[in-house]
């Protein structure tokens, strides 16, 4: 049976937080940045966060991350839902006589989220604009619009989203 499409604007305000199975394959810079399936003989779990109007933020395990690419990043930021982020740069070595690839604040994570996303403590969140492909289920993620969001837009989720210029309401 294949799942009907979820509809963004039916998302719950405040956010709804949502275990799934899913496989998840990040790459960057010729490297694999996370890979849930590969970390485990099972797909590990991943968190989705749901939010009106947004398509859902992935949360990935740190077992499943390559730790060794990122760096701690300078700044923080506030979440009325989740508490106080900090940021990551995800650095990847050059090939060859190429320099270092360096993507900045590209990951982040909540370390004391708020009670209700306790689940998400320590886990990764990335922009899937600032990665070379992302992956769910096999299906790869178009980046939610706008950049300042981190929603991965699949088949299965509809907008309109918040971020996307040709809905000036939602910005």
């Amino acid at each position: 049976m294949v799942a009907l499409p979820e509809r963004v604007a039916e998302y719950p305000r405040p956010p709804a937080l949502r275990a799934s199975h899913e496989p998840v394959l990040v790459e960057v810079g010729g490297q694999v940045l996370c890979d849930t399936a590969a970390a485990a003989e099972e797909p590990l779990t991943i968190w989705k966060v749901c939010e009106t109007f947004h398509p859902p933020t992935i949360y990935l395990p740190p077992q499943a991350m390559r730790l060794e690419l990122l760096q701690p990043a300078a700044g923080h930021s506030f979440c009325e839902w989740k508490g106080v982020a900090r940021y990551f740069d995800v650095v990847v070595p050059g090939l060859a006589d190429q320099p270092p690839r360096l993507l900045q604040r590209a990951v982040w994570q909540y370390p004391e989220p708020s009670p209700a996303f306790a689940p998400i403590a320590g886990w990764y969140a990335l922009y899937p604009a600032l990665m070379d492909g992302v992956w769910l289920a096999g299906e790869r993620v178009m980046p939610q619009p706008g950049g300042f969001y981190g929603g991965w837009i699949t088949s299965q989720v509809v907008g309109p989203f918040k971020g996307d210029p040709a809905h000036p309401e939602l910005i």
